[in-house]
């Protein structure tokens, strides 16, 4: 049978480890991964989509505050604003990870706050890619069926989260302080997003259960 072809966004400055990571999470589940980056030729048709995880999204894209702190990457971006205006409309399935979820809120309407650090005061501050934050989810969410748990532990490589959901986004997972952690389209088969990285949990199953979810899909 052939392998379902499965875009992933990525930077052009993404490193090699990274990459393998996000390769390795869609082979092992049956999935051809292909690099999309703006730099890189985006094929006419996909199977599949993972929005991944990256830089800052531009504020001017939600109205947000211009951080000046961050790095941002326009072109990946554009990109990214791009394929989901081509694929979102022909069902394709569609992942978001990470920035990726943000992305796809923001396509869809929705806002970001621009920094959780300075929203929340006091915050912990949690960036690794080990499972130290608990997430909890909606039951009978698209995401709590895929993953097939209620709540799950995860890592955290993030500054900007999800605030508003965009038109036809539920959210259906939060952490123990109160943020976004999931979205997904009431509208659509398959559009989920989750502020984690699942392809870092390469032993952790409810995780592989989502990567394995969109190829089944886009096979």
């Amino acid at each position: 049978m052939t392998r379902p072809l499965i875009g992933i966004t990525t930077s052009d400055r993404k490193s090699r480890l990274a990459w393998f990571f996000d390769w390795l999470a869609v082979w092992r589940h049956g999935g051809r991964p292909l690099r999309l980056s703006p730099s890189r030729p985006v094929p006419r048709s996909l199977d599949g989509l993972i929005i991944g995880g990256g830089d800052d999204i531009e504020a001017h894209l939600y109205g947000g505050e211009v951080q000046l702190d961050v790095r941002v990457d326009p072109e990946r971006d554009a990109l990214e604003l791009d394929l989901l205006e081509r694929f979102i409309p022909s069902r394709c399935p569609v992942l978001g990870i990470c920035r990726g979820a943000q992305l796809i809120n923001v396509y869809m309407g929705g806002t970001l706050d621009s920094d959780i650090y300075t929203t929340y005061e006091g915050l912990k501050r949690r960036r690794t890619v080990l499972p130290r934050k608990t997430v909890d989810i909606v039951a009978d969410s698209k995401l709590h069926r895929t993953l097939g748990v209620s709540w799950c532990r995860i890592n955290s490589l993030h500054h900007q989260a999800v605030q508003d959901a965009g038109r036809g986004i539920e959210i259906v997972a939060r952490d123990r302080d109160g943020l976004v952690q999931g979205i997904e389209s009431r509208e659509h088969d398959f559009l989920i997003g989750v502020q984690w990285h699942p392809e870092w949990l390469i032993f952790n199953r409810p995780q592989q259960r989502l990567i394995r979810a969109l190829v089944d899909a886009a096979a």
